[in-house]
């Protein structure tokens, strides 16, 4: 007996667009019933007249698409949309934690930045605030703590600022224990 191939489920994918067209692909996606993911964050910029807040995309040049991967032509017909990301012509998906967390950063009401991607450091997991439940790199920056959390795919990070109690240190086994962290007098 022969059996209908199994549905695929559907992935998270960084798709490449033209630069300046996130948001015209965005909408076009959202039209052809694909799942889109776009974060935006605010940054000042300064013209020879007056300073302005701007929204800017979070990652230039990338959105990021819930599809089926054998179900992606629609996708690839969209004006400014340039490849999947992937190796070769194979699209490669983004881990759903990494995509939850950007998300959960960006609705978070907490301030947040794009980073350098990150590496090493020490792996903390918030247990307490807006992020609860969201793995990341703990980092101190002007006596700041941020939580910085990456798309591994594309080797891109955000920082979102914390309050150092709310994380707990991850060992391997993925167990956590509290990080005290110390206080400036």
């Amino acid at each position: 007996m022969i059996h209908p191939p199994a549905e695929q489920a559907a992935e998270w994918f960084a798709v490449r667009v033209k630069s300046n067209f996130e948001r015209a692909v965005a909408s076009a996606a959202r039209g052809k019933a694909f799942e889109e993911f776009v974060p935006f964050w605010q940054t000042r910029r300064r013209w020879s007249d007056r300073d302005k807040s701007i929204d800017v995309p979070l990652f230039p040049g990338y959105i990021f698409c819930r599809f089926q991967r054998d179900h992606r032509l629609p996708l690839l017909m969209i004006p400014g949309v340039l490849h999947i990301v992937g190796i070769g012509k194979i699209p490669v998906p983004i881990d759903d934690t990494e995509i939850a967390a950007i998300q959960t950063a960006v609705q978070s009401g907490l301030p947040f930045e794009p980073r350098p991607y990150l590496e090493l450091g020490e792996r903390v997991v918030a247990q307490r605030g807006p992020l609860a439940g969201v793995e990341g790199i703990l980092v101190e920056q002007r006596k700041n703590y941020r939580l910085v959390v990456s798309i591994t795919l594309l080797k891109r990070s955000v920082a979102v600022g914390i309050e150092s109690d709310w994380v707990a240190s991850m060992d391997k086994r993925g167990s956590s224990r509290t990080i005290v962290a110390a206080q400036d007098c």
